[in-house]
């Protein structure tokens, strides 16, 4: 009887041994809480330990893709540099295209009129068509004061002197695509109307408006505060590519 019992207890330690669940080393053996079904039978369900996570896959994916673009964006790179300096008659017409491309303003506000004329809605970045219509009205200078320098003396635009602290009105709606510090007008910002023409304001105080903003007509810029290194806010008008005399687009009181 004590040979049999022996020899049971013996079949026993084998199977725990081939399970893993040494009874000297209990803190590295996993013992379930309760049997499993493959433990009626003999059988203990095996965990693997090296599983591959999804995050690994998508982290290789991202890495590819990342890899991917910048093989294309040097690929883009090299060919706009080659095209630029092969002289060859067949690509004359894409690289004046890739020259215009790069260095002339995208005509967001033409694209923006288009799409209202065409869909009859204005677009997602634009004010509402109410609004827009409570602030057509006939064009004016960005701001009430003298003009204490002419189109003819400037150059390039007049100086306007107002009075007061002044809000700084845009002469027609378009699109900003320039708020910041300019060299020679400090803070400017220029907008960008749907006949391709420019209106610049400079010498702000304060800039109210970021890049790419859709502005109405009349729609608050900035802000101008005179004080005794600047009395004066500069205006211009640009039509394709040269400069305008603002007295010609807008009636000015001219008083030097």
């Amino acid at each position: 009887m004590n040979k049999g019992v022996k020899q049971v207890r013996k079949s026993i330690n084998q199977r725990k041994n081939l399970r893993g669940l040494k009874t000297k080393d209990m803190s590295k053996s996993i013992t379930p809480a309760f049997p499993q079904e493959e433990e009626k039978h003999g059988f203990f369900p095996f965990i693997p330990d090296n599983q591959q996570p999804q995050q690994t896959k998508e982290k290789s994916r991202f890495i590819s893709w990342i890899i991917l673009k910048g093989i294309l964006s040097v690929v883009l790179f090299f060919g706009v540099a080659i095209l630029f300096q092969t002289n060859s008659e067949l690509l004359r017409k894409p690289t004046e295209w890739t020259s215009n491309a790069l260095t002339q303003e995208f005509p967001f506000a033409r694209v923006n009129q288009w799409y209202q004329e065409t869909f009859g809605s204005p677009l997602a970045f634009t004010p509402n068509q109410n609004q827009q219509a409570e602030n057509e009205q006939q064009l004016a200078l960005p701001v009430s004061g003298n003009v204490t320098e002419s189109f003819q003396a400037n150059g390039s635009g007049i100086m306007i002197a107002p009075k007061d602290t002044s809000d700084i009105m845009a002469l027609d709606e378009g699109v900003v695509i320039f708020a910041g510090n300019d060299p020679e007008t400090d803070k400017t910002v220029v907008v960008q109307h749907a006949d391709g023409s420019l209106s610049s304001y400079g010498f702000l105080s304060e800039i109210d408006v970021h890049l790419y903003q859709f502005v109405s007509s009349n729609e608050q810029l900035g802000t101008f505060v005179p004080n005794k290194e600047n009395k004066t806010v500069f205006f211009a008008i640009e039509k394709d590519n040269k400069y305008v005399d603002p007295v010609q687009v807008i009636k000015v009181d001219d008083t030097p």
